[in-house]
C-alpha cells in the first residue's frame, strides 16, 4: 500500500492581493504543501502562526505595518516558530544579505520561476539554509551582527535615553552589572561612550 505523503504545514505573508491569489494558488495545487493561512499583513502573519504553528512560512520582504525584516527578527526568538523563506526583488544582492542576517532560512528572487520558490520551501523544511551566493564579509565585519540579544536590547535602551539606573530597573540586574554589559558592548562597537554607541546604533539602522 502506498504510503501518504505527509504534506508540510506552510503559511504565506504577502502585501500585494494579485501575488497573494497566484501564491496561495500554486501551493493549493501542490499536494507536497498544505496551506494553513494567508496574510497581507506582517501581524497578521504573526498572529496566525502564533495560534496555528507551521513548520515554513513565505513572506514578503516589504510586508506591510512590521516589514519582512523586523518580522523575522522577532519570529527568530519564538519557540515553535516557522523557518522562514523570505520573497523578494533582490538586484543588488543586498536584500538577501539582510534577510540572512535578520535570521531567515532561505531567500528566492522574486523574478525566480515558481519552482525555485517550491524547491527553497522544501529544502528549508528538511532544515537546510537556502540562499544566493552572498558576500558574507560583510555581515561578519557589522558589529552589530556580534551583539547578544541582551546586548542589543541595552543598545536600543541607550538610544531611548535611560539612565544606569534605569536600566537597571529595567533588565532587573544590579548597576555594576549594567556597567558590566556596556563595557562589553562598547568593546564590541569599538566606541568609548555612550553617545558614541547610540550614534551608532541610529547609523546602524
Amino acid at each position: 500500500m502506498e504510503n501518504r505523503l505527509e504534506q508540510i504545514d506552510l503559511a504565506l505573508a504577502e502585501g500585494n492581493p494579485l501575488v497573494l491569489s497566484a501564491l496561495s494558488e500554486v501551493f493549493e495545487k501542490d499536494r507536497r504543501f498544505s496551506l494553513v493561512s494567508t496574510s497581507s499583513t506582517a501581524e497578521g502573519f504573526l498572529g496566525a502562526v502564533m495560534r496555528v504553528p507551521v513548520k515554513v512560512g513565505v513572506i514578503d520582504w516589504h510586508i506591510p505595518q512590521l516589514g519582512g525584516q523586523k518580522l523575522t527578527e522577532v519570529l527568530r526568538d519564538q519557540i515553535g516558530a516557522p523557518r522562514l523563506v523570505i520573497y523578494a526583488e533582490d538586484p543588488a544582492g543586498t536584500e538577501s544579505l539582510k534577510a540572512m542576517a535578520a535570521g531567515a532560512a532561505g531567500f528566492v528572487d522574486r523574478k525566480s520561476p515558481v519552482e525555485k520558490l517550491l524547491d527553497t520551501c522544501l529544502d528549508v523544511a528538511a532544515g537546510k539554509m537556502v540562499f544566493p551566493f552572498v558576500d558574507v564579509r560583510g555581515l561578519q565585519a557589522d558589529p552589530i551582527h556580534q551583539l547578544t540579544r541582551r546586548e542589543k536590547a541595552l543598545l536600543e535602551a541607550l538610544a531611548n535615553g535611560l539612565a544606569n539606573k534605569d536600566l537597571a530597573r529595567e533588565f532587573d540586574i544590579s548597576t555594576n552589572t549594567v556597567k558590566y554589559h556596556l563595557t562589553n558592548l562598547f568593546e564590541k562597537l569599538g566606541v568609548s561612550s555612550r553617545t558614541q554607541a547610540v550614534a551608532y546604533y541610529f547609523k546602524s539602522r
